[in-house]
């Protein structure tokens, strides 16, 4: 299979998009952090876990203090192995949480991290959710699609390889970024068909990837500029940082700030993060080093 080779018409510091966040237009001129807001007992880094009242409201306001652009909510693990919990359960935790934050912060921009079209439905309509972020691009759920057609909101497209029960299981690709621009290709041109408009393409650090498929497409990241859509980039202390300099996830913080800085130089719109200050400080210091051009 050839190598997947894309002309670059545009400098990745310059590309400008913007979200329609129900009625609201959020440019991404400025990179944006979305804080990541786990309601769940199993996520992968577990000062992420918030399951209380007390705590969802701590964290939440918290990341806001510390200048989060999105909050990211997600009531089911998808760490690999996982057994995933049931929608009932994923929609009780996510009810509790959008409620909350809803309540005493009504303005600010909300993204549901789901597979169940079902959830991401209930978001929407019942608390305003404001962007859709499903790690599968559809393929755990077909109605996925159609839903966030009729929902009228930005979508995350992630690629995973696998399910998150399977995805660590030895993955392997012919030609990673071939088969990436591939799925990308096909997924973009049926959500485009169904009318939706915002879409954001996130790679998928650490799903269905070994460390060297994760550090490949972070060189080749420039390439996905192809699709002309934002780009998120998430690799907060996952598996790539800690794995080779043989630490755990609560001492990857050093790393994924290098990394981090690297997603920005190479055209990252959104950054997905646990340490919401240490992202700002990224994105602040990546800027003043390209109007300075540094990088």
């Amino acid at each position: 299979m050839p190598t997947l080779k894309i002309r670059h018409p545009m400098n990745p510091t310059t590309s400008s998009f913007s979200l329609n966040l129900n009625g609201k237009l959020m440019s991404l001129a400025t990179p944006k952090v979305m804080g990541i807001l786990n309601v769940t007992p199993d996520s992968f880094f577990s000062t992420s876990r918030y399951m209380s009242e007390e705590g969802i409201l701590r964290r939440a306001g918290e990341m806001i203090d510390e200048g989060v652009d999105i909050i990211d909510v997600g009531g089911c693990s998808t760490r690999p192995g996982i057994d995933l919990v049931s929608e009932e359960e994923e929609l009780l935790r996510i009810r509790l949480a959008l409620h909350l934050i809803r309540k005493r912060w009504p303005d600010i921009p909300l993204s549901i991290d789901t597979f169940r079209a079902s959830v991401a439905a209930s978001a929407v309509s019942e608390y305003g959710v404001d962007i859709i972020n499903d790690v599968s691009g559809g393929t755990m759920d077909k109605a996925m699609f159609s839903t966030v057609a009729a929902l009228k909101v930005p979508y995350i497209l992630m690629h995973m390889k696998g399910t998150p029960t399977t995805m660590q299981k030895n993955p392997h690709y012919d030609d990673l970024m071939v088969e990436i621009a591939r799925y990308f290709s096909q997924k973009i041109q049926q959500l485009r068909q169904l009318g939706v408009n915002d879409i954001i393409l996130d790679p998928g650090f650490g799903f269905g990837k070994t460390v060297e498929h994760n550090y490949e497409l972070l060189r080749r990241l420039t390439d996905f500029q192809v699709f002309d859509v934002p780009l998120l980039v998430g690799v907060s202390r996952k598996s790539m940082i800690y794995k080779p300099l043989n630490k755990t996830p609560d001492e990857s913080l050093h790393g994924t700030i290098v990394l981090n800085t690297l997603a920005l130089s190479k055209g990252a719109h959104i950054l997905r993060v646990h340490d919401v200050a240490a992202a700002r400080e990224c994105v602040q210091l990546v800027q003043t080093c390209q109007n300075a051009g540094l990088c």
